[in-house]
């Protein structure tokens, strides 16, 4: 089963493979991996984004046709790298806080910390202002390393979690299956729960415990992410709401089409959704803070849904 930490490793294999086999096949790169073809375009969209320098310059010219993938400027990036001092010192300091996570694999923490101490003799003068910087993980960091060591050890995981849509929290144990990052970090698990495929924001995690119990989610074919999280049907009613300042946390927890300024520093949000109920709670949250603005069912469903629960507060 794939993670974060398993993608990095197969994305440094692959540009030393790539270097060496100019106009290589996507089928035949993605069959040496034990991937998809899907998988390894979405690797490959990301290492243009890589390369020698933190300044931007000196980026893996790498593209695909699809079927055949080619790098432009490999002898420009096999040069020696020379890294400047605060090059050397950013990544001193990332490399000591990501030694610290907690979770991490022994055996990935020592090699960290060899290439570390390798690249302190290196960088000598450089890097010493290092020392005297730290950098500390938020949750979400423990979170991640939590995931990653269950989804290692197949170990199933205990998680409070908050759910937007109900606006609730809820406990429950999971069978994680991938980590993967679209626009956020989410986990895929198997949810003991529901009985389903759920996937996990890490940043909604309240709490996480990994247990001793042993993992085991049924065999499900993994989704293609390459084109986003959400993947609305050209059948989902568009909706749009128009939200005011105390609202614009909508843009950040449901996924959506466009969100465009409005003059009072609100958001006109477009969205895709199969579930006009989520929308009915969605509009009962705001309250004051926002409305829905389309279609028509469900402008007038929401103002039914606040009427009666205004109705039963009243009662």
């Amino acid at each position: 089963m794939a993670n974060a930490i398993d993608q990095t490793r197969r994305m440094l294999s692959l540009v030393t493979y790539l270097r060496e086999r100019p106009g290589a096949r996507v089928s035949e790169v993605a069959r040496a991996f034990g991937i998809t073809d899907a998988e390894l375009i979405a690797d490959l969209n990301v290492l243009p984004m890589c390369g020698t320098s933190f300044r931007g310059g000196d980026l893996l010219d790498i593209d695909t046709d699809g079927e055949r993938i080619w790098w432009h400027n490999v002898d420009d990036v096999a040069q020696p790298l020379r890294l400047a001092a605060d090059e050397a010192t950013a990544l001193l300091v990332a490399a000591r806080a990501v030694a610290t996570l907690p979770g991490l694999r022994e055996s990935d923490r020592q090699a960290l910390l060899r290439a570390t101490a390798k690249l302190e003799a290196a960088a000598g003068e450089a890097a010493r202002g290092s020392s005297r910087l730290s950098v500390t993980f938020e949750a979400e960091g423990s979170v991640f390393a939590d995931v990653d060591r269950a989804i290692s050890e197949r170990r199933r995981l205990r998680i409070t979690y908050y759910s937007p849509g109900r606006d609730a929290m809820t406990t429950r144990e999971v069978d994680p299956i991938r980590l993967f990052t679209v626009g956020h970090t989410y986990f895929e698990a198997w949810c003991r729960l529901s009985e389903d495929r759920r996937m996990f924001r890490l940043d909604r995690v309240a709490d996480i415990e990994l247990l001793d119990e042993q993992a085991d989610p049924p065999p499900v074919e993994l989704r293609d992410l390459s084109q986003g999280l959400v993947q609305p049907s050209a059948e989902d009613p568009e909706v749009v709401v128009e939200v005011g300042p105390g609202g614009r946390w909508v843009a950040e927890y449901y996924s959506h089409d466009t969100a465009e300024e409005l003059p009072d520093g609100g958001l006109r949000i477009t969205l895709r959704a199969a579930d006009p109920m989520g929308l009915r709670r969605l509009a009962l949250r705001l309250g004051r803070d926002g409305r829905v603005v389309s279609p028509p069912e469900l402008v007038d469903g929401a103002r039914e849904a606040a009427e009666s629960a205004l109705a039963a507060y009243g009662g």
